[in-house]
C-alpha cells in the first residue's frame, strides 16, 4: 500500500489538508500527517489537528508521495523551514510523487523542482514561479509532480492521486460513494 507524508504547518488551509487526508485514507491509502513543531498544528481558520508525527520522522525512503497544503501562512511557514524544502529535493531526486495544492507549488518552486514544469495554483503565485509553464486547469500533473489550483479543488486533486496510486477504479468508487 502506498504510504503518503502530509505536512502540516500553522497557517495551513484546513479544507486542502483535510479533504485530501480524509479522500486518501477512504481508498484505503496509508496516509501520515506530520507537524513542523510538537503538538497540534493550527489552521488558517482556527481548526486545531494533531499530527501522527513530527517532521523529523519523515524520510524520502520510508515513503511513495509527500503533499503540502497551501493557506497563505501555512505555505510561508512550509518554505521558510529547511526541512521542508530538503524533504521535497529529496522526494523529487528519487523519483517519489511529490504533490502541492494552492499556493503551496511555489515551496516546490523555492525547493527548486519546478523549472520547466507545467503546474497550477492560486491566481496570483504564478509571479513567484516566473519560469513554469502555467495553467489555470484544476489538478496539473507533470511527471512525479501534481499541484492543485486552490481550496476549492481539493476533492479533485485527491481524487486525482487516488486514481494515480489506487487506480482509476478506485477513484470512480469513492466518487460514487461520495457523490462527488
Amino acid at each position: 500500500m502506498p504510504k503518503i507524508a502530509v505536512l502540516l504547518a500553522d497557517g495551513f488551509e484546513e479544507i486542502e489538508a483535510i479533504t485530501i487526508i480524509d479522500i486518501l485514507r477512504r481508498a484505503n491509502l496509508d496516509v501520515v500527517t506530520a507537524g513542523l513543531k510538537p503538538g497540534n498544528v493550527t489552521g488558517a481558520h482556527a481548526i486545531a489537528v494533531t499530527p501522527d508525527t513530527g517532521i523529523d520522522t519523515i524520510k524520502a525512503d520510508g515513503f511513495d508521495m509527500i503533499i503540502l497544503p497551501g493557506g497563505g501562512p501555512g505555505t510561508k511557514n512550509l518554505k521558510a523551514d529547511p526541512r521542508v524544502i530538503e524533504l521535497v529535493r529529496q522526494f523529487n531526486d528519487r523519483g517519489k510523487l511529490t504533490g502541492a495544492i494552492c499556493a503551496a507549488p511555489t515551496v516546490l518552486y523555492a525547493a527548486g523542482i519546478l523549472g520547466g514544469k507545467r503546474v497550477t495554483s492560486f491566481p496570483g503565485t504564478d509571479s513567484e514561479m516566473p519560469d513554469v509553464i502555467y495553467s489555470t486547469d484544476t489538478v496539473v500533473w507533470d511527471g512525479n509532480i501534481v499541484t492543485g489550483r486552490a481550496a476549492g479543488t481539493a476533492g479533485a486533486f485527491a481524487l486525482s492521486i487516488v486514481a494515480r496510486l489506487a487506480g482509476q477504479a478506485a477513484a470512480d468508487k469513492l466518487k460514487s460513494a461520495m457523490l462527488y
